[in-house]
């Protein structure tokens, strides 16, 4: 018997290992939802938002390294699809989006809810186009997935209503790639980059996610040249634990010992990283880059010599001719700088330290209402999470207090939207992690603007009995926006937020809602929280005030700071 155009996409996610589809359900989508519902191994997952589906799906590609599959029906329910997708994009991440449309018939004729889903996805998605025949199957569907598996990016599938259920004349089944090659630069180029390293003189090495796989290599580098290790935020993950030679971020979420690794270098070494903050890049260094990607050569910085390929494999070329460096002293200057720095940062971890007498006088100062120090939380978070968690992050402040005071210890993992910096990221990719692992479990860090923005789709956390932790960091504010306004000598507008209680929400809806509002409780509910089983939103009011100092502050920034508190000072007393 032929099968159908939804059977034969229902049949191929299954053979793909795909085991999740999130959307919403709508008229153009019933023949697929309906084929969902009859393969056994594929489920469906109504989230309350198709945003969120997007995000969901996007979280578990990442997770899984595989594909990731969300749906959203005709017009609003595909646009409601894009925002997720353009963070599946800039992460890097295949996902494949099926969009519904009107029927053929109707199509170009301007008809109820009509989109042109082509040209709506023509920016964000490796490969896009609209089903016009069942005879088209499975020759595009494997034509999308091949696109997004092997450029690493979003497929759209746009299906007509009234295809779903047509039959295909020619039915065969579905072909898909094998794992793409693992590639290295030629011997000469490599040799090229040696010379310059081992005539350049003290190295740094700044680390991001595209070295991951390649972490045994990446620290042989680091102990032949004696050479501090930067990381992005995305390296954390892989590089944070049991190593010598990070000293953490640069950027703004970053730290002084970062900054003065990077300043200080002769010679600085990008491995998997497309960083993309200039500013923060040295100069007067030579600079050698490593990356799978020939267009990220140079992009941020101007490279004297790029090698194109596989991180692990290339070092594993590179290193037998480099010399060993003996002279450690930049490495220990850099990490004794990291320690410093981590020490001071540690003391304002304590939930006593605004009793103590420094704590007092700050606390006079920024925090006169005695919230709970955003530092603090983070900390007491990372202390009692499973050593296997994975985290998730809004965009912001909440993003701050992570990469800062949680470690990527164990088999920890980490999510956020760090390429796009979309807000309300994080509970949407919570859900897509815990549907990969229900047993492993799943620490959120939200800040209250995001979380509210895509508030119901905690019902979805409920309706599927997710056993999510959502850890709200309710500042009362867009914190992160309210900093950059400061920074630049505004007065704080239109940051404040109009909160509900957060906890009693989460009550309403059918999760533990734990609320805290004294420091003093702050040790003992996180445990709580994290026992407890099944989802659990916990809602900390911290303080509105704190300062995410970064690693290389600016008099400009000072100043500016300085003159927006005194506009805010006039603005409260009239």
């Amino acid at each position: 018997m032929a099968r159908t155009v939804a059977r034969v996409i229902t049949d191929a996610l299954r053979e793909l290992g795909v085991r999740h589809v999130f959307g919403v359900v709508g008229d153009a989508l019933n023949p697929l939802t309906d084929a969902i519902r009859t393969t056994e191994g594929l489920d469906w997952v109504g989230c309350r938002h198709e945003e969120a589906a997007a995000f969901a799906a996007g979280a578990q590609s990442q997770l899984s390294g595989t594909l990731g599959v969300c749906m959203g029906t005709v017009g609003p329910g595909s646009v409601h699809l894009l925002n997720g997708l353009y963070d599946a994009a800039k992460s890097r991440t295949p996902v494949l989006a099926i969009a519904g449309q009107v029927p053929s018939a109707e199509m170009g004729g301007d008809y109820f809810q009509e989109v042109d889903n082509d040209l709506l996805f023509r920016d964000v998605a490796v490969y896009r186009a609209t089903v016009t025949s069942a005879d088209q199957m499975p020759r595009m569907l494997e034509t999308a997935v091949r696109s997004a598996m092997g450029e690493r990016g979003v497929a759209v599938l746009t299906i007509p209503g009234d295809l779903g259920d047509r039959e295909l004349a020619d039915d065969r089944p579905s072909r898909f790639p094998h794992p793409r090659p693992v590639t290295r630069p030629d011997d000469a180029d490599v040799r090229k980059a040696a010379d310059l390293i081992n005539g350049a003189g003290r190295a740094t090495l700044l680390v991001g996610r595209g070295a991951r796989d390649a972490r045994e290599e990446v620290l042989a580098l680091a102990e032949r040249l004696s050479a501090p290790m930067v990381l992005t935020l995305k390296a954390k993950e892989g590089f944070e634990e049991d190593n010598p030679y990070q000293v953490g971020q640069t950027g703004l979420i970053g730290n002084p010992a970062a900054v003065h690794a990077l300043d200080t270098c002769d010679t600085l070494i990008l491995l998997g990283t497309d960083f993309p903050y200039r500013d923060w890049y040295p100069t007067g260094c030579k600079v050698v880059q490593i990356d799978l990607e020939e267009r990220n050569l140079g992009r941020r910085v101007p490279v004297d010599t790029g090698l194109i390929g596989d991180t692990a494999a290339t070092l594993r070329s590179l290193l037998p001719h480099l010399e060993r460096v003996a002279d450690r002293s930049h490495l220990e200057t850099a990490r004794e700088r990291f320690e410093e720095w981590r020490s001071g940062q540690r003391r304002l971890t304590d939930p006593q330290h605004d009793r103590r007498l420094l704590g007092r006088l700050r606390g006079a100062l920024d925090n006169r209402d005695h919230d709970v120090r955003p530092e603090a939380l983070a900390a007491a978070v990372d202390a009692c999470a499973a050593d296997d968690a994975i985290f998730t992050s809004d965009t912001g402040m909440a993003t701050v207090w992570l990469s800062r005071f949680v470690t990527m210890r164990g088999r920890r993992r980490l999510l956020g939207s760090y390429n796009l910096g979309s807000m309300a990221n994080a509970m949407p990719q919570a859900i897509g992690a815990q549907f990969w692992d229900r047993d492993r479990q799943v620490v959120a860090f939200c800040g209250d603007g995001g979380l509210s923005m895509l508030l119901g789709d905690l019902m979805t956390v409920k309706t599927y009995r997710l056993p999510v932790k959502l850890v709200v960091f309710d500042n009362r504010r867009l914190g992160m926006v309210k900093l950059e306004q400061e920074q630049a000598g505004l007065p704080e507008f239109g940051t404040e937020l109009d909160n509900p209680d957060f906890a009693a929400v989460a009550g309403a809806l059918g999760l533990t809602g734990i609320r805290v509002t004294d420091p003093a409780t702050l040790q003992e509910s996180v445990k709580q929280a994290l026992d407890t089983p099944g989802p659990v939103l916990l809602d900390v009011l911290t303080n509105p005030q704190e300062l995410a100092v970064p690693g290389k502050p600016t008099v400009q920034q000072g100043w500016g700071f300085a003159i927006a508190k005194v506009k805010e000072t006039l603005r409260s007393h009239g």
